[in-house]
């Protein structure tokens, strides 16, 4: 199978090529640049945004396109969102018009907004950031527009995201930070809040586990599907690597738009997983 895979060179697009590639797919990484990249992929260094004419062509034709470019996503009420909404859209419906017929796009559960508890495909959805909102709007978008060009579509949705620290912006990348200038404490939040946590490296292999077959469509939760205090996982993490910093409890308010407990029903991509482990090679390819 041909895989184009959007934001290759990004936090979660590096593990989603590799993860691929193990898997014996063929890969098409595209960015807006591409270095240091596994010798077995195809490249396409482009800006997505800009590009013109038959984009699917263009990238290969591939079978699957896997779509994660998105900027500031660790900025959640970035005017980026809602400025790059448009050319998200005439990106892909582009590629479906000219023959892309599976399309897998990387969602958030900020799309959901403030919910308490457990979130599934049918929860409705009230963001309350501008990336929830821009997220939101495109999964709607393309709900519509892949129902009506007979394009298979895959909504992966994503909790809270960990791991490979250095690469992007999270509170842990923060930790390190404030340890390596030997700050004795961390300004910090209650700590209260429970979430979803996914390793990124665990999350590419779900995301690949997704693409990789047909049978489970529309919104796919990739979580652990077990709520975790926010004070709890970054304590664990500040003692698995060693660091000699300590958490100031209260010095930042909770966000307003993060609720007391959100995890995600994990049952559609543990269908999914047991369906690979059924056949030994995942569900098959079908288009």
């Amino acid at each position: 199978m041909k895989i184009l895979v959007t934001g290759a060179n990004g936090y979660i697009g590096r593990h989603v090529v590799s993860e691929l590639l193990d898997k014996g797919q063929e890969v098409i990484a595209c960015d807006l640049r591409l270095q240091d990249m596994d010798a077995r992929v195809k490249t396409f260094e482009a800006n997505l945004f800009t590009l013109s004419g038959n984009i699917y062509e263009q990238a290969g034709c591939p079978d699957v396109c896997i779509h994660l470019a998105w900027r500031d996503g660790f900025v959640h009420n970035s005017d980026n969102h809602i400025g790059d909404l448009s050319a998200h859209y005439r990106f892909l419906s582009s590629m479906i018009t000219n023959g892309l017929k599976h399309l897998v796009v990387m969602g958030t559960m900020h799309e959901v907004g403030y919910h308490e508890g457990k979130i599934d495909e049918h929860t409705p959805c009230n963001p309350l950031s501008m990336y929830g909102i821009a997220k939101d709007a495109l999964r709607r978008a393309m709900t519509l527009y892949c129902n009506q060009h007979d394009c298979l579509l895959q909504w992966c949705r994503a909790f809270y995201i960990l791991g490979d620290d250095r690469r992007n912006h999270s509170i842990f990348t923060k930790l390190l930070e404030a340890d390596e200038k030997g700050m004795k404490t961390f300004p910090f939040t209650t700590g209260k809040n429970m979430y979803d946590f996914i390793s990124v490296e665990e999350l590419a292999r779900q995301i690949t586990a997704v693409a990789t077959q047909t049978a489970v469509t529309g919104i796919i939760n990739c979580c652990s599907g077990k709520p975790v205090s926010l004070a709890e996982r970054v304590e664990q993490y500040i003692k698995e690597h060693h660091l000699k910093i300590e958490l100031e409890y209260g010095a930042y308010p909770d966000r307003p738009y993060d609720s007391p407990c959100i995890y995600g029903d994990n049952t559609r991509i543990r269908c999914i997983d047991q369906s690979c482990q059924n056949d030994g090679e995942g569900v098959k390819y079908s288009h």
